[in-house]
């Protein structure tokens, strides 16, 4: 399995998707920042993360479109789907090495913290909590990706299938309150509030996992079909 994982992190850095996905987070949370702390004067760091998950909702597709739907497309799911390696293993493996892109970029936003630190004292505790939120939506929405790009060899038809539905779990709450327990940003706005409320922790973890899990599934059926 370290083997995939070592090739997935290679591919991000090979080619641009890392390069992008980094750079145009860092790039819109600079942009978050500066109006937070230069225009309103907060120090507040957790804060900016509301506008940083905002982004994750059309940036995530940029890790995931590629995972199965480019092996479809140039041909080498047949090697997958034939290796040694479960399929449960090489879905597991490129999750991990998406996770760990938005890890590197979590920890990117550390130096930020440090500037606000020269301004003010911005409260630590309240900052890693909103990080282990923001690291659980993002979990969730690159295991949706994951899914969303074994059901094509399109990468395109699957970056707009994931972010239709993040859009869709957005407004959802909208249109009824029934749909709040819905709407995975709504669950990480409690996070920078300083709060790790246990029920929407688990949600977090149980639909990252049934995603996972509709995934093997999938692509079970499409090595048993071959």
């Amino acid at each position: 399995m370290w083997a995939v994982i070592k090739k997935e992190i290679k591919s991000y850095f090979y080619s641009p998707v890392g390069y992008v996905f980094i750079g145009l987070f860092l790039i819109m949370f600079s942009i978050f920042f500066y109006t937070d702390v230069f225009t309103y004067q907060s120090t507040n760091f957790e804060y900016i993360f509301y506008s940083g998950a905002t982004i994750l909702t059309f940036i995530v597709p940029i890790l995931t479109m590629r995972t199965f739907a480019e092996e479809r497309k140039t041909g080498t799911e047949q090697l997958l789907l034939t290796s040694p390696l479960s399929i449960t293993k090489v879905v597991i493996a490129k999750f991990i090495a998406a996770t760990l892109i938005v890890i590197i970029t979590e920890l990117c936003t550390f130096l930020y913290f440090a500037i606000l630190c020269f301004f003010g004292t911005p409260h630590i505790t309240t900052a890693l909590v909103t990080l282990f939120g923001f690291l659980l939506l993002a979990m969730s929405y690159i295991s949706f990706g994951i899914l969303a790009s074994s059901i094509t060899e399109n990468q395109i038809i699957a970056g707009v299938i994931t972010i239709g539905f993040f859009i869709l779990t957005w407004f959802l709450p909208s249109f009824s309150d029934i749909f709040t327990n819905f709407s995975l940003i709504n669950m990480f706005s409690k996070f920078p509030a300083g709060q790790i409320d246990i029920a929407d922790t688990v949600t977090f973890i149980t639909f990252t996992i049934a995603c996972l899990l509709l995934t093997v599934i999938f692509m079970q059926r499409r090595k048993s079909v071959r």
